[in-house]
């Protein structure tokens, strides 16, 4: 779909990401930078879902496994050699490992074959590995787009050790979707909203919630999102023993702001990550937060100014700094409206004009100096 635009001038630009049938951080992210591009009257916007779904009967192609990969890859191809040519920017969201070979390569080298420029926006917290393993592969790959863009500077600095520069557009969260309430005074009703796999360490988080109940056996504890462990993680409760613990599986981002405003502290234990859109989300919301210091995390949350940042793996610590949250009531306030202020970092009038002086550049394909000497000035835009 585009925006109704009808400037000729118009610089023509094609998100290619995720859509909402793949829930996850991209997805959402691309969601909000589409709904904003769409108003700029010097842009024309189209997105292309690296998920297409197939016509009529064929969707049931996309039910069967592995099945499901071959058919929806042919389609996802196809319509990128369809929609290319239109555009005179490729806007290619991308993750890693696998994901990187079947989304953003087609793309990139799609994009280059018409020659437009393509613009690779990398969000994996697994980047560092991703590069070191597949060296040969992605890098050659990556060096092909135009221009990389990482939405942290935790990134900008991993992608520097496989000599490959990068520059920070931060993720955009839309703070008037979610509902600040001051919390007085602070109840034990925790939240954790991340997916469900091995690398996000809810394992810790129900482990922490474990000591708290300990202490105050009505603490209480939302566990959102789905995925790989979520058997695994609810076994894992009850033999905790754990009460008051409720998964309530993938939620909407159209109905977060309700999980967050339950919700009195947010706990968060990845073991890999870059700039969780759930830090942010819970800033937006007043809620205090314990996190790890896993990847780009300690370039949002500043420890004991916006938050508690402790150690990866260290639930014990979680659980002693989150009852510190319900025991200081006036440095935990301090903190919050710190993290509230930091939110506007992340606000779509901190980064409309980043966003829209880099398609300029590129679709009147300026010389790479030129993006340079903004990086030097403003710390906004890498190319190579």
């Amino acid at each position: 779909m585009s925006n109704e635009n009808q400037n000729p001038k118009a610089i023509r630009v094609l998100i290619v990401a995720p859509s909402f049938d793949i829930l996850g951080g991209q997805s959402v992210q691309a969601a909000r930078l589409l709904e904003r591009l769409q108003e700029e009257a010097s842009l024309k916007v189209g997105f292309l879902p690296i998920n297409p779904r197939l016509p009529g009967p064929l969707r049931y192609l996309q039910k069967i496994r592995y099945v499901r990969t071959i058919v929806t890859s042919i389609a996802y191809v196809l319509s990128l050699c369809v929609s290319v040519w239109n555009y005179d920017v490729i806007h290619v969201f991308s993750a890693s490992y696998f994901s990187f070979v079947l989304a953003p390569t087609p793309a990139i080298l799609i994009g280059k074959l018409y020659r437009r420029k393509v613009l690779l926006n990398y969000h994996s917290g697994e980047a560092q590995d991703h590069l070191q393993r597949w060296r040969r592969t992605a890098i050659p790959t990556i060096k092909l787009a135009d221009v990389i863009i990482v939405p942290s500077e935790f990134l900008v600095r991993v992608f520097q050790e496989f000599g490959l520069t990068t520059y920070a557009i931060y993720n955009q969260i839309d703070i008037s979707r979610f509902s600040f309430r001051e919390r007085s005074p602070l109840r034990p009703a925790f939240l954790s909203n991340r997916n469900l796999e091995i690398h996000y360490g809810v394992d810790r988080i129900l482990r922490a919630f474990a000591i708290i109940q300990s202490k105050i056996g009505e603490a209480s504890l939302d566990v959102v999102g789905d995925g790989s462990q979520r058997r695994l993680l609810e076994r894992l409760a009850i033999e905790l023993g754990l009460r008051n613990t409720i998964f309530k599986g993938q939620v909407s981002p159209n109905s977060i702001s309700d999980i967050y405003n339950a919700a009195d502290i947010y706990l968060n234990a990845s073991e890999i990550d870059n700039q969780p859109l759930s830090l942010l989300e819970a800033f937006a919301c007043g809620l205090p937060i314990v996190t790890t210091d896993a990847g780009g995390i300690p370039d949002i949350v500043s420890d004991r100014v916006t938050g508690m940042l402790i150690a990866r793996g260290d639930y014990v610590q979680m659980a002693e700094r989150a009852l510190s949250l319900l025991s200081n009531p006036e440095q935990t306030s301090r903190m919050v409206e710190q993290g509230r202020r930091e939110c506007q970092k992340y606000s779509w009038e901190a980064v409309r004009s980043k966003w829209l002086d880099l398609y300029r550049k590129l679709a009147s394909a300026e010389s790479p100096e030129s993006f340079e000497a903004q990086a030097g000035h403003e710390r906004n835009v890498f190319t190579r």
